[in-house]
């Protein structure tokens, strides 16, 4: 089967082969993928690292070989490559990077130069990764500084954090083990929120601030901390209740 991988920033993923078609997802830097169908624009593909499937423009991503192989990724809110052949890219948290980039490495058909490498983040400071997010604009689909969505966020900073979970929040909420009350939660667990009809629709990261409260670090509107007790999110600014708790769940490290 053909593979691709991402060789920019971040490319849009689409739910169907237009531009015009809601995006869904991002494909950052060094992610690769599985070529499922294709027409004259558009390809089909499934993310290796989620199994993520939507249409991408044939034109932003390009031919690879790499599979599954040793990656890092970047542990800050960005990191600058350059291009050998010419140009920079600006390339997100997240973002995959061969193990041993020293120098040259290869993503895709091009050959990049990185000339910094900061310590990736740990488990031990995801609310310190989280917090990089702060002020970050909501973007249905995103994954990147520019514009993020609350499963976007939830999944880079565990990503970063040594976790892998998949991409939406209802899917996250099937990971890990449960936690029975909120009291019982400590920082970097992971909450869901779910709407009038039962669906989990929003996620976020638990965490125990200075004075030992509870508060939670999310995407709603932009990447923000709030309250959170049983009931769910609690907006200080507004004196509401924002999203109703469904359940609590603990990543494996």
């Amino acid at each position: 089967m053909k593979r691709m991988q991402c060789e920019l920033s971040a490319v849009p993923m689409r739910r169907e082969p237009s531009d015009k078609s809601e995006m869904t997802n991002q494909i950052l830097f060094g992610e690769t993928m599985q070529l499922l169908d294709e027409n004259e624009k558009w390809l089909m593909v499934r993310l290796d690292h989620d199994d993520y499937e939507g249409w991408v423009d044939r034109k932003q991503v390009t031919s690879s070989n790499a599979k599954s192989e040793p990656t890092k990724n970047v542990g800050q809110l960005f990191q600058l490559v350059h291009k050998m052949d010419g140009g920079d890219v600006v390339i997100p948290a997240g973002s995959f990077l061969p193990a041993n980039t020293e120098g040259e490495f290869l993503t895709g058909d091009s050959t990049f130069i990185i000339e910094e490498r900061k310590s990736e983040a740990t488990t031990s400071n995801c609310i310190s990764t989280a917090k990089m997010f702060l002020g970050v604009p909501y973007l249905w689909g995103g994954r990147t500084f520019m514009g993020i969505d609350c499963s976007g966020l939830t999944q880079i900073v565990m990503r970063i954090c040594g976790i892998d979970i998949p991409r939406d929040a209802y899917q996250q909420a099937e990971q890990g083990e449960s936690v029975s009350f909120i009291d019982e939660s400590i920082t970097g667990d992971l909450a869901f929120f779910d709407n009038a009809e039962g669906k989990i629709t929003h996620a976020g990261i638990v965490f125990l601030d200075t004075k030992n409260e509870r508060k939670i670090i999310h995407a709603s509107g932009e990447v923000r901390i709030d309250s959170i007790d049983h009931q769910g999110i609690f907006n200080k600014e507004t004196g509401q209740y924002t999203h109703h708790l469904r359940i609590i769940k603990r990543m494996p490290l």
